[in-house]
């Protein structure tokens, strides 16, 4: 398993919520579309990505507060 610094997990904790930002903002886009379910499928897929981010900022966040505990 590869070891990353404190500053390597924040900076992807922070493009990852970057990521999030802007999936959602598409997301509401796509979906106040005149036709929203001719985007059917690119909602879809912004929804599963935004999970997706989530659970690894979740898992970030674990892995940075297990640094913090040990020090």
């Amino acid at each position: 398993m590869s070891v990353y610094s404190k500053e390597e997990l924040f900076e992807a904790k922070r493009q990852i919520d970057s990521t999030i930002h802007k999936l959602t903002e598409t997301l509401k886009t796509l979906e106040s579309k005149e036709n929203p379910d001719r985007y059917k499928s690119q909602v879809t897929l912004a929804k599963r990505r935004i999970v997706a981010f989530e659970i690894a900022v979740n898992l970030l966040e674990k892995e940075l507060k297990e640094i913090y505990d040990e020090k």
